[in-house]
C-alpha cells in the first residue's frame, strides 16, 4: 500500500490502485457508437451528480462522433471541461467532483468533466442573530450559496473574492472577500498571508480559522467577529473590512474588528437611532452588571459591610442567618449551578433542553434556599446576572463574559473591592494590548478617536455616518456626501 502523504504515486495505475480501495470509486468502460473508439470514465459516485452523468454526459459521449479529447467541448453541453496530462491533478480533480475521461486506453492524456453533487440545506432564518426587523436570510454550509448571498447584496465589479485552500486532509475552500478601492491593502495582505500559512490537517468550520489566525490565540476574547447574516457582511464590506467564508461553515468571519462591535446587534441599524443607542447602552450596562454584581456582593459582605445601608444590612443578615457556607462558596455554588444548567440545556435536544433549563432552575433554586445552602438574596443576584449575560448578541463573546465572573469572584474574596479594581486593571491591560489584524481592539476608546464614536457606544443618525472608521485606514474614507445627506428639499422647492 502506498503511503499517500509521504510518497506521491508517479504513475496513473498506482493512483487508480489507491482509489480502488474505496467502494464509491467507479471505473466505467464504454464504446462510442459512431467511431467505435472505447473510452473510460473514472469518478467517485459520492461526489458526482448521477443525473448529470446519465443525462448530460453519457448520451452525448455514446451517440456523437468522438475522435479525440479536443472534441469534448463541442459534444458535451457541460460548461467546464479541462484537458490535462498532469497526473498530479487527478487526485485534486476527482475529489472536487470531476469525472476523468480517457480515450483508447491512453494513460498520458485525459479530460476532466465538472459534475459535482451539491447537497445543501435550504436557506433559513438566523438562529443566533435573529432580529424582528430586517432580512430573514442566513448563511448555509455551501460556500457557493454563501457567496451568492453576498454578491446579490453587493453587485459591483469591485467586489473581489480570492480563493484559497487550507487543510492537508480536508482541502477546505476558503474565500477572502473585500471591495477593491475601499479595503486597506495592508489588512488584506495580512489576512491572506495568515490563511496561506495555516498548517493544519482538517478544517471543518470557520472557528478553526479564527483560532489559527488570531493575533493572540491565548485570549478568551474572540478577535474576529463571526456572523450568519449576509446583510451584515454586505454592510461591513462597505465599511472597508474583510470577510472570510469557509466551505462547510454557516458562519462568515469579519476582520478586523473591535470590542464594541460584539455588543452591537445588526438590528440596531433597522431602528431609530435614539432607540438603537438606548438598547446598545442597555447591553453594555448588562455586561458590566453580569460580571461585577456577584463579586461586589462577596466583597461587601466580607470586607465592606459598613457601606451597606442599615435597612438592607438587616435583610442580608437575616437571609444569611442559617447559611453554613461563607459568601464565596455560596456564590460559586450558584454560579456553577447556572453553568451546569446552561450546558445541559445546550447539549440536549431543544425541547428537553428548555425543560431542563426552566424546571431545573426553579427546583434547584427553591430547594437550595429551603435547605439553607444559599440565601434568597444571592439567588436573585445570580439569576439577574445570568439573565444580563444573555443580552450579548455574539455567542462567543457571551462565553468570554461567562468566564470573567470567576476571576473577579476570586479577587473579591482575597482583597474585597480593591481586588475587583485590581482584576479590572489586569483585564484592561490585556484588552489594551489586544489587536485584531494588528488594529487596536479597544478602538475608539483606545486610542481615542472621536470621529469613530458616532457608531460605537451610541449610534448616531445615518446622515452623520458619512465617513468610514478611521482605524481601518481605508483607501476611500468617504461613504457618501455629508452635505447632500443633510440637505432636504421638498418637491416644490
Amino acid at each position: 500500500m502506498i503511503n499517500w502523504f509521504t510518497k506521491k504515486p508517479n504513475h496513473r495505475k498506482e493512483i487508480e490502485k489507491q482509489f480502488e480501495a474505496s467502494q464509491d470509486y467507479k471505473q466505467l468502460h464504454f464504446v462510442n457508437q459512431q467511431t467505435k473508439i472505447p473510452f473510460q470514465l473514472n469518478f467517485f459516485s459520492t461526489l458526482v451528480d448521477s443525473k448529470v452523468l446519465q443525462v448530460s454526459v453519457l448520451p452525448f459521449l455514446l451517440e456523437n462522433p468522438l475522435q479525440s479529447l479536443d472534441d469534448l467541448e463541442a459534444i458535451l453541453p457541460i460548461g467546464i471541461v479541462e484537458l490535462s496530462s498532469d497526473i498530479n491533478q487527478i487526485e485534486e480533480k476527482l475529489f472536487s467532483g470531476y469525472m476523468m475521461l480517457t480515450l483508447n486506453g491512453n494513460e498520458k492524456k485525459f479530460a476532466f468533466i465538472h459534475a459535482p453533487k451539491e447537497i445543501v440545506r435550504g436557506i433559513t432564518t438566523p438562529e443566533v442573530e435573529f432580529s424582528v426587523l430586517g432580512p430573514k436570510e442566513s448563511f448555509v454550509e455551501s460556500l457557493g450559496q454563501n457567496l451568492n448571498l453576498i454578491r446579490k447584496r453587493v453587485p459591483i465589479k469591485e467586489l473581489v473574492i480570492e480563493p484559497h485552500t487550507v487543510g492537508k486532509l480536508s482541502k477546505t475552500k476558503v474565500a477572502v472577500i473585500y471591495i477593491e478601492g475601499i479595503a486597506n491593502k495592508e489588512n488584506v495582505n495580512t489576512l491572506t498571508q495568515r490563511i496561506k500559512e495555516i498548517e493544519f490537517d482538517l478544517i471543518t468550520d470557520s472557528s478553526y480559522i479564527v483560532q489559527l489566525i488570531s493575533d493572540n490565540g491565548n485570549s478568551p476574547f474572540p478577535q474576529l467577529l463571526d456572523t450568519e447574516r449576509p446583510d451584515r457582511v454586505a454592510a461591513i464590506l462597505a465599511e472597508g473590512k474583510i470577510a472570510v467564508a469557509v466551505d462547510g461553515s454557516p458562519q462568515v468571519l469579519i476582520a478586523p474588528t473591535t470590542l464594541i462591535e460584539f455588543f452591537s446587534s445588526f438590528e440596531d441599524y433597522f431602528l431609530n437611532w435614539i432607540l438603537a443607542s438606548f438598547f446598545r447602552l442597555i447591553r453594555l450596562f448588562a455586561v458590566a452588571f453580569s460580571i461585577l454584581i456577584t463579586p461586589i456582593y462577596v466583597a461587601t459582605l466580607n470586607y465592606h459591610y459598613e457601606l451597606i445601608p442599615k435597612d438592607l444590612l438587616i435583610t442580608l443578615v437575616s437571609s444569611r442567618r442559617l447559611i453554613p457556607l461563607p459568601p464565596i462558596l455560596e456564590a460559586l455554588f450558584l454560579e456553577l449551578t447556572i453553568e451546569l444548567l446552561r450546558e445541559a440545556g445546550a447539549r440536549l435536544p431543544t425541547k428537553v433542553g428548555q425543560t431542563i433549563g426552566i424546571v431545573g432552575g426553579i427546583v434547584i433554586g427553591t430547594a437550595s434556599v429551603e435547605a439553607g445552602l444559599t440565601s434568597n438574596v444571592l439567588l436573585i443576584i445570580v439569576a439577574l446576572s445570568a439573565l444580563a449575560s444573555f443580552t450579548t448578541p455574539v455567542y462567543k463573546m457571551g462565553n468570554a463574559i461567562r468566564l470573567l465572573r470567576f476571576p473577579f469572584l476570586i479577587f473579591a474574596e482575597l482583597w474585597g473591592l480593591l481586588g475587583i479594581v485590581y482584576c479590572f486593571c489586569i483585564l484592561l491591560v490585556h484588552l489594551i494590548r489586544l489587536t485584531s489584524l494588528g488594529r487596536p481592539f479597544l478602538e475608539p476608546s483606545f486610542p481615542p478617536r472621536l470621529a469613530d464614536m458616532r457608531d460605537a457606544y451610541l449610534r448616531l443618525p445615518f446622515s452623520r455616518l458619512s465617513l468610514r472608521p478611521s482605524y481601518l485606514r481605508t483607501e476611500n474614507t468617504e461613504r457618501f456626501s455629508k452635505n447632500k445627506a443633510l440637505k432636504k428639499k421638498d418637491i416644490d422647492e
